[in-house]
């Protein structure tokens, strides 16, 4: 029998790949989006076959009904404040989100033991961003979810490093670093604006971590996994991978520094430690830093080549889908 699947979120970059991974499978599933998002309506083109429900996150009893009428069998609370920097700016809501409603929603959930749930966990949780208001949410879900398991139920923390893919957001920097790349290549920007270039991260794609999801919640136990390559890149690689993939071979007279971009307790370096996927699981990351990047860049020279933003296309490899 097909399994029914809940993924708050889904109109974001994982919340995508994740809906079309399981659709793939047979399954059905039921995505919530933020009421009244832009976002959710410009991700259109990828949300064909999932049955879109607004939804605040912060709404329990509205979680409450959407339990009870669509009888879920898997959850995946994907929904979040993403962004670290933001949270500083308003940092209540970013607690609220990040943390308050999950753990709501696990009490609530008590009442479905049968259920198993996914929190999507953040490697800014065991950083030196973690004094954020972003992380400190990120925190409150992840022990919630650790009391739950231990109270018997199959609930279960994906702690994600950086993850990217052609659906990444303009806001963040993988993002304007491709996108800039593009322009520059094509002749409609001339340069590239960063604050902090010295950090160093594990970047994996987005694709090998939403697997890494669903093995976690197919698996015979719950627990706890860090899902990251190992391998780690600075964001000069990424400069020097994305420009390279737009044909500029040298990128850095185009890049300007700007420290007011750096973000407040920004870590230099963080790595996956992924023994335990691999062991437990059997989950290897498939795609490398450079093809994932190359590929981001290849989408943002269609969008300025078409003028369409979005496109089912675009997910495997090909250009643009009617719609």
């Amino acid at each position: 029998m097909s399994r029914t699947h809940l993924i708050t979120g889904v109109a974001g970059q994982d919340g995508i790949l994740l809906a079309r991974h399981l659709l793939a499978e047979g399954g059905r599933v039921i995505g919530t989006v933020r009421p009244g998002s832009d976002r959710s309506r410009a991700m259109a083109p990828y949300l064909d076959g999932v049955d879109v429900v607004e939804h605040d996150l912060r709404d329990i009893d509205g979680f409450v009904g959407l339990v009870a009428d669509r009888r879920p069998d898997e959850i995946y609370n994907l929904a979040a404040m993403s962004s670290v920097g933001r949270s500083w700016d308003q940092p209540e809501a970013a607690v609220a989100i990040n943390g308050a409603a999950p753990m709501k929603m696990l009490e609530v959930l008590a009442d479905f033991p049968d259920v198993r749930f996914l929190q999507a966990g953040s490697v800014e949780e065991t950083a030196a961003a973690a004094d954020s208001p972003y992380a400190r949410g990120k925190i409150q879900a992840r022990e919630a979810t650790r009391a739950a398991r231990e109270a018997g139920r199959f609930a279960c923390t994906a702690v994600l490093h950086i993850h990217e893919s052609v659906l990444r957001p303009p806001s963040f920097v993988s993002r304007k670093i491709t996108r800039a790349a593009a322009e520059i290549a094509a002749g409609r920007a001339d340069s590239l604006t960063l604050g902090a270039i010295d950090v160093r991260r594990d970047w994996g794609a987005a694709a090998d971590h939403v697997g890494a999801m669903r093995m976690i919640l197919a698996a015979d136990t719950p627990g706890d996994y860090q899902v990251g390559t190992g391998v780690i890149h600075s964001l000069r690689d990424l400069v020097d991978v994305a420009f390279r993939a737009a044909g500029i071979d040298d990128p850095w007279p185009l890049v300007r520094h700007d420290g007011g971009l750096q973000r407040p307790s920004d870590s230099t370096e963080i790595v996956a430690t992924p023994d335990r996927p691999a062991q437990d699981l059997g989950w290897r990351p498939r795609h490398t830093f450079e093809q994932t990047i190359a590929e981001m860049v290849r989408v943002d020279m269609v969008r300025l080549r078409t003028g369409v933003e979005e496109s089912l296309g675009y997910l495997h490899g090909s250009e643009v889908v009617a719609p």
